[in-house]
């Protein structure tokens, strides 16, 4: 079985029937905190605490953190605000069960992102946004993001992950070798007189980002196709920070959860923002999120056990580190704090509309996979339909998009003109 770092992911059903073969299932307290100081009014927040899976049933609510960080304006933030979780929700097939529900969202995530960016940019607008969205699930956490946005995890027992991918070009190099084989031109700020500054860019336009919502006027290389990342926390709990680049700029990981280890949600966010801004000033709207998610009746947050001097032991899900080694040896009969579920942060919409769970009614042959329009028979396009690996898939296998969602596809390969 699964569960160490380094080692192969933890199906979802082992999991689910797991914690329901225990005496008595219990879900967690979640609070929240959030501040912010701004500098361009374009960083938006949206918290939503009661959702429900099964409408009039509270004992299948789930709960909605995101952030959304807005440039070249406000106009993208606040519609991704007000429809992309509408977008995801609509994604998921009705009738589902709990596991399934959780095991469907990676792919309604990726849905609804590339629906939104769809929907907005038909509006003609030029702005952009980053978007991280969290939703809490009992001790399920899905993160989903474009941009560069961050999400961290801090375990109850004190190890760090990070639960978002970094899409500044600067740092991401798949990225840049994706965007140029798409079309784009990536490179630095010309000062006219052969000398480069500043970060890299995607021209025309500048965006520093590979993926964001909105940005029309760059290209459609430029993605809304999020990196998804799920996990089950142990029943010891975490805190969840979600910041924008705002606070990463001036802040490491292990500063930002130094400065406010042992103190609420509001008051910890609150700190995180100051530390952030005596650092670097108020260039940029800098936001904080902070979410607790707390044994039951837990009434002050976790404080994790000290190691290296009270920070966090960062681990990578698909590395194992010395200490985690060592710390196996001493208690070998303690399972890991965290365990991964699902990841995946390609950018190619046909892989990231497939599932491995057998989920009923997941692809529904005459709706979109995008948008959930209803289409036609024989008038849906299968997102296989130009596959490489004919071997493997066959080009009348579903899922299906609309004829406009397979022009977007095509476009975001770099397949049609921007």
């Amino acid at each position: 079985m699964a569960g160490k770092v380094g080692e192969r992911m933890v199906p979802l059903g082992v999991l689910l029937k797991r914690e329901l073969s225990g005496e008595r299932v219990e879900r967690p307290d979640v609070v929240h905190g959030q501040a912010s100081q701004s500098k361009k009014g374009e960083d938006f927040t949206l918290f939503k605490t009661e959702c429900e899976r099964v409408p009039g049933d509270s004992v299948t609510t789930f709960s909605v953190f995101a952030l959304f960080d807005g440039h070249n304006g406000s106009a993208a933030a606040i519609y991704s605000k007000e429809n992309l979780l509408n977008n995801i929700i609509s994604a998921i097939p009705s009738d589902l069960s709990r596991d399934e529900w959780i095991a469907a969202l990676p792919r309604a995530l990726v849905a609804g992102f590339v629906k939104t960016d769809k929907d907005f940019q038909e509006k003609a607008h030029t702005s952009g946004t980053t978007v991280t969205v969290v939703i809490v699930d009992g001790w399920f956490v899905t993160a989903a993001s474009v941009g560069d946005s961050r999400c961290i995890l801090e375990s109850a027992e004190g190890s760090v992950y990070f639960l978002t991918a970094d899409h500044r070009l600067e740092v991401n190099e798949e990225e840049v070798e994706r965007i140029t084989a798409s079309g784009g031109e990536v490179g630095r700020l010309n000062t006219g007189a052969g000398a480069e500054v500043g970060p890299l860019r995607c021209w025309p336009g500048g965006l520093c980002l590979s993926r964001s919502i909105g940005d029309m006027d760059v290209g459609e290389y430029i993605v809304p196709v999020p990196h998804v990342k799920q996990v089950k926390l142990s029943t010891a709990g975490g805190r969840l920070i979600i910041s924008s680049d705002g606070v990463w700029d001036a802040l490491s990981c292990e500063a930002a959860l130094s400065c406010c280890r042992g103190m609420s949600p509001d008051a910890a966010a609150t700190q995180i923002v100051k530390e952030a801004v005596q650092i670097k000033g108020l260039r940029d709207d800098t936001t904080c999120i902070v979410v607790d998610i707390l044994p039951p009746e837990k009434a002050t947050p976790t404080v994790p056990p000290t190691k290296k001097s009270g920070k966090g032991v960062f681990k990578m899900f698909r590395r194992k580190s010395c200490e985690s080694s060592s710390q196996t040896d001493k208690e070998p009969f303690e399972p890991d704090a965290v365990e991964e579920i699902f990841e995946d942060g390609s950018a190619m919409l046909s892989r990231r509309l497939e599932t491995e769970y057998p989920i009923c009614n997941m692809f529904k042959l005459f709706i979109c996979a995008v948008c959930q329009v209803e289409m036609k028979p024989g008038e849906g396009i299968s997102v296989h339909a130009d596959s490489s690996k004919p071997g493997r898939v066959r080009p009348w296998d579903g899922p299906f998009l609309c004829p406009s969602c397979q022009f977007k596809k095509e476009a975001m390969e770099g397949k049609r003109p921007s």
